[in-house]
């Protein structure tokens, strides 16, 4: 898997200050996508021990809430068995620290993935807050929280897992209702 960057304490990316990581490859290509630059998995750098002993240094310190993934999209098919392990040893070895992950797959989309692939139910057992769905620019909207559009949902994955329907983390739906 390759990688564009590691941000350190972000703020906007995830509850409280957070290490990210953004990630190459994304088969979505939403227009107007604001990271087009992360859309060819064969870009970047390639995700090493370095690369996660930096992420882990950041887990590290108390001011640190946890780690999201963006990118690109993590759960593209080349990124989901790295994406998988890394956060199983994340939330072994930081059981405190909160995992996001976006992606364009919306959560009815995964359940049907992970038939077919056994990385992405490892993901979702291990990630505390899914945001999903695809970037869709007419839907665009600056006050909804930590997402661009609002078909976008920001869901509890450990009540949603639990309750067997989609329990949203932040409810979005209720800051466009309030315009």
């Amino acid at each position: 898997m390759k990688y564009h960057n590691i941000t350190k304490a972000d703020m906007l990316n995830g509850e409280g200050l957070r290490v990210v990581l953004w990630v190459s490859g994304c088969s979505h290509a939403c227009p107007g996508c604001h990271n087009q630059i992360t859309w060819n998995a064969n870009n970047g750098l390639l995700f090493d021990e370095d690369a996660k002993k930096e992420i882990f240094d950041e887990l590290e310190h108390d001011w640190c809430a946890g780690l999201t993934l963006s990118g690109g999209d993590p759960l593209f098919s080349l990124n989901r068995e790295t994406i998988a392990e890394l956060i199983k040893e994340v939330k072994e070895k930081y059981p405190t620290k909160t995992i996001w992950c976006y992606t364009g797959y919306t959560w009815e989309e995964l359940q049907k993935e992970k038939k077919k692939d056994k990385n992405i139910e490892t993901i979702l057992n291990n990630i505390d807050v899914l945001l999903d769905g695809r970037f869709i620019l007419q839907q665009a909207d600056e006050k909804i929280h930590y997402v661009g559009s609002c078909n976008q949902r920001v869901i509890d994955v450990p009540k949603t897992l639990k309750e067997k329907k989609v329990i949203l983390y932040i409810d979005n739906s209720k800051e466009v209702e309030e315009e």
